[in-house]
């Protein structure tokens, strides 16, 4: 252990329950992709995992320096006010009330937060906004398990832009997208296709989420240095 460790900021990463295999085993676990943890861990964070559960989340949050709205399944859409599109997955019930209890936990204290894909759409329906159940081109998902590269064009002077520059190559996976914006959202990056891929909300410390995966880029780490930089008690508190 060094003794810097206890200056690393806390930051909580939701994640799944599914089932899941190892070794001789078969059940339900909770879980999120390795990425997560090694982006926040190369960023100077301490990861902490936050699978769906009943309760404690108002605790969570006083302890954590940081959050990240992990990517996953689609939202339901009744938590927006839409029917849904046959082409939308089943219902997550657990882990929409559990990431929205957090989310809004979040907003609340002004924790610093990072959404990501599911996080991005998660943070807009929050705010009252709605989704794009399908996006009919398939051009941010084009095979199963396999990540779309492109441009996104980054919105000057907003703190997506701080960070990224004017654009940025991403790695995308996702069939929805963001359709109206949520109360007070910014949204602060674009594909070619008008595509929404980033929202922010001005006047925070730091509360930006994208509709791409950095976590899994590990040459390009500043979303994720400027999450764990926003979440330094010290400097921010």
């Amino acid at each position: 252990m060094h003794h810097e460790d206890h200056r690393r900021p806390l930051i909580g990463i939701t994640s799944y329950q599914d089932e899941a295999a190892w070794a001789v085993w078969r059940q339900r676990a909770s879980l999120v992709p390795q990425t997560y943890v090694d982006a926040v861990s190369r960023a100077g964070g301490t990861p902490v995992l936050l699978p769906p559960q009943p309760g404690g989340a108002g605790h969570l949050l006083d302890v954590l320096d940081g959050l990240v709205l992990a990517g996953g399944p689609d939202v339901d859409p009744a938590r927006y006010g839409a029917a849904a599109d046959p082409r939308t997955g089943p219902p997550h019930p657990a882990r929409d009330d559990w990431e929205l209890t957090l989310l809004r936990g979040a907003l609340d204290r002004d924790l610093p937060l990072l959404g990501v894909c599911r996080g991005m759409q998660l943070l807009n329906v929050a705010l009252g906004g709605t989704l794009i159940q399908h996006l009919p081109d398939r051009s941010h998902q084009i095979v199963p398990a396999g990540f779309v590269r492109h441009r996104v064009d980054v919105a000057d002077g907003s703190r997506a832009g701080d960070v990224l520059g004017t654009s940025a190559e991403v790695s995308c996976y996702h069939h929805q997208a963001v359709d109206r914006l949520g109360d007070g959202l910014r949204a602060t990056a674009h594909s070619s296709d008008g595509t929404v891929e980033a929202l922010e909300l001005p006047g925070r410390r730091f509360a930006l989420a994208v509709q791409w995966h950095p976590e899994t880029d590990p040459d390009d780490p500043r979303l994720f240095h400027a999450l764990v930089t926003a979440s330094h008690r010290e400097t921010a508190r």
